[in-house]
């Protein structure tokens, strides 16, 4: 039986409000909470027309960038070492499940012929300054999960290192943008062409780093820009003027390089114009950028979701690839159930592999996404929404 301790009037004290975030920011966790639905519904569906429709990791650098330059107000070994804290923990997780399930079906040393360097290669899953390595051709476990699940865990794993390297980076473009802001901002645009129409003739592990960079450092430095206030000192006018105009021609350059709405092509396949695309369509979103003192109501009801999201954006973005191999091998597996032969059509169709993602998803968030609490020394939660 639970004892109950009564309380004399004149002690209880009315517990404080929760701290409300700033008006600009339910925006911001709107416009990242969309981004990660995004995400996890283009890599199952893989419609070429969701990153035209939404470009989620340039809106995702921005909004990263937007907060680095926020928090850059502090020394800047301080906000670095936050920042590290914070993102690496949730990876080493990842890791520490990926490898050793890798290492636990023969990946080793001698895996890709050269066992020095497989274990110095090992140190990017500490900190990945580049890809960390992964088995790409593992078989998979029956029923549960499918083949070459080594590369769908560790295919995520780009945006941290460009995260990382953006972090590391971030003091100097700070001091770049108090002289030079306009160059500073479309200095990774000018690199990103450059990359498009000059091999440089660059390792593999530099090449992709460095194009990943030029894609989306432009949307980074233009997130800290406009926390500096450097976006305040254009004309109104002139952003929803020239920003359709440099999305054109992106969409232009896809174009030209074999792109369509509905055919088989990525964007992402196409560096420039994934630079040019998320570039003009960032600038409009942080250019309108409201200030929303209450949530707007159509937004009320999701409340709870865009904070479950935001809370929990780096544990549902590493393992949302994993989620979403497991649910189609599992629902893949229902059609050699005889009673279901007669269900083709629904067995073909993705939405309930999409419902079944997201279960998976919300699992990982319980089993793993206290881990950014432990990262950012709160207190953990199984569920913060």
């Amino acid at each position: 039986m639970t004892a109950y301790v009564e309380v004399p009037e004149a002690a209880a004290t009315p517990p404080a409000p929760a701290p409300r975030p700033p008006a600009r920011d339910r925006y911001f966790d709107f416009l990242r909470g969309l981004a990660l639905f995004r995400v996890v519904l283009y890599h199952l569906m893989g419609w070429a027309w969701l990153p035209i429709a939404f470009p989620s990791m340039g809106v995702m650098f921005a909004l990263a960038g937007n907060l680095m330059a926020r928090s850059l107000k502090r020394p800047a070994v301080q906000v670095v070492r936050g920042r590290l804290r914070r993102l690496l923990p949730p990876m080493w997780l990842l890791g520490a499940v990926g490898v050793t399930g890798m290492l636990a079906q023969g990946w080793g040393p001698d895996s890709d012929g050269h066992p020095a360097w497989w274990w110095g290669h090992l140190l990017f899953w500490v900190v990945p300054l580049s890809d960390p390595p992964y088995a790409a051709d593992l078989p998979g476990i029956h029923h549960v999960l499918g083949d070459d699940w080594g590369a769908n865990l560790a295919e995520p794993l780009w945006y941290l290192r460009a995260y990382l390297w953006f972090v590391l980076l971030s003091p100097l473009f700070k001091a770049l943008l108090r002289r030079l802001p306009w160059p500073t901002v479309f200095a990774p645009v000018a690199l990103s062409a450059l990359l498009e129409f000059v091999d440089l003739g660059l390792p593999e592990r530099v090449d992709s780093a460095l194009t990943d960079f030029a894609t989306f450092g432009a949307c980074w430095i233009l997130g800290m820009a406009h926390q500096a206030g450097v976006l305040r000192k254009v004309p109104n006018y002139l952003v929803p003027s020239l920003a359709p105009i440099v999305m054109a021609v992106g969409f232009w350059w896809a174009v030209h390089g074999g792109y369509s709405l509905f055919g088989d092509t990525e964007l992402d396949s196409i560096p420039l114009a994934q630079t040019l695309w998320s570039l003009g369509a960032v600038f409009l979103l942080l250019h309108i950028s409201p200030s929303w003192a209450t949530w707007p109501a159509p937004l009320r009801r999701w409340d709870r979701l865009i904070t479950l999201l935001n809370s929990r954006a780096v544990t549902i973005y590493l393992w949302h690839n994993l989620c979403i191999l497991v649910a189609a091998t599992v629902w893949d597996d229902l059609w050699s159930i005889d009673a279901l032969a007669g269900a083709g059509e629904f067995l073909n169709s993705s939405w309930p592999v999409l419902l079944v993602t997201w279960a998976l998803i919300g699992l990982c968030v319980l089993c793993f996404g206290w881990v950014e609490d432990v990262a950012a020394k709160r207190r953990p939660r199984l569920w913060p929404a």
